[in-house]
């Protein structure tokens, strides 16, 4: 952790001026404002976390947890695949006594993922909750290095697979959906997925291939040139997977193509989503996501790093949970 002669350093002031800001300057020591906001800058920007808070956390726990998502607003609507992981994260710290500190950033969208500052600012927290499709290896990584408690929401595979999360098993969950399809007689399926490679996206296109071993089944990723379904019903395709991600982007333009066609599920095409689809649209195919639960095990799983029940590198760090199935009513046999 940096020390206050680290920012003096940084400041070009000495270590007595970086006190006097830092606390506030409670003695009312005359200083020129342009001297304060330096030293504020440059402790910000090496991530200096105030002495009575490091003493506090370093002589025993305060029961807060930190929470910290890379979208730019946090959701309100119940259809939005983050709400019920909030959810669950509210209840289980609740149930464990545990307060929440929201970490929102700064410096809008466009720097919201790779704000290293806002990330070191977790610290004053007894651990925190991430979750987002990426994840900003240097100031991740930093934490980790620095032993501080963090669980990502969701599998995450980066710096080395080092990182504890507590994700869905979309692996098997595509695999079973998939394996449905191929009883029901389907041989060509098409996978359908948007440009981004998240591991969540990687998870079930490896399920979907492991489904589709030594059929003609293949991947399409979406473009800016849509969907051709007539082309696709031409090379004898019969059903269509389609991820599920927090934009819904391949779901809709998937659904905007078929009412184009005037097409239906599963009378002209067999349709399955893996995850659930919005709430309008319940009756389609897939499985459920345990997102609530997943947000309960974080919790679960961070304060057992912080109480160091286990450690970082521990097998039990990384957990994933199984999805349970949704029949659905858009696969049906070949026509």
């Amino acid at each position: 952790m940096p020390r206050q002669a680290d920012i003096a350093r940084a400041a070009g002031v000495s270590q007595a001026t970086v006190s006097v800001v830092l606390s506030g300057n409670r003695a009312r020591v005359r200083m020129a404002e342009a001297t304060r906001l330096r030293v504020l800058e440059a402790a910000e920007k090496l991530g200096y976390v105030p002495d009575p808070v490091a003493t506090r956390l370093a002589s025993s726990r305060n029961h807060m947890l930190g929470l910290y998502t890379f979208k730019t607003t946090f959701p309100t609507d119940v259809a939005d695949s983050y709400y019920p992981i909030l959810v669950g994260v509210e209840e289980e710290a609740a149930a464990l006594g545990q307060d929440l500190i929201l970490f929102t950033g700064r410096g809008g969208a466009d720097r919201r993922a790779h704000d290293a500052t806002a990330i070191r600012r977790t610290r004053v927290a007894d651990g925190c909750l991430f979750f987002g499709r990426h994840v900003p290896d240097e100031a991740i990584g930093g934490l980790l290095e620095s032993g501080f408690p963090l669980v990502y929401i969701g599998r995450r595979a980066e710096l080395d697979g080092r990182i504890p999360f507590v994700g869905a098993d979309y692996v098997s969950a595509t695999r079973q959906v998939v394996e449905r399809l191929v009883h029901n007689g389907h041989r060509n399926i098409r996978y359908l997925r948007e440009q981004d490679d998240a591991p969540s996206s990687t998870d079930r296109e490896r399920g979907f291939r492991q489904a589709t071993a030594g059929l003609p089944a293949s991947v399409h990723r979406l473009d800016g040139d849509g969907i051709d379904l007539d082309a696709w019903r031409r090379e004898g395709v019969t059903a269509v997977v389609v991820e599920e991600t927090d934009t819904w982007t391949a779901y809709n333009a998937l659904t905007l193509a078929l009412e184009s066609r005037n097409l239906t599920c599963p009378d002209d095409l067999s349709l399955a989503v893996l995850g659930r689809p919005p709430v309008e649209s319940a009756a389609v195919t897939g499985f459920a996501v345990p997102r609530r639960e997943m947000g309960r095990q974080a919790v679960r799983l961070l304060v057992r790093l912080i109480t160091r029940e286990i450690g970082q590198d521990s097998p039990a760090a990384q957990q994933l949970l199984p999805c349970a199935p949704v029949g659905g009513t858009t696969v049906g046999p070949v026509r």
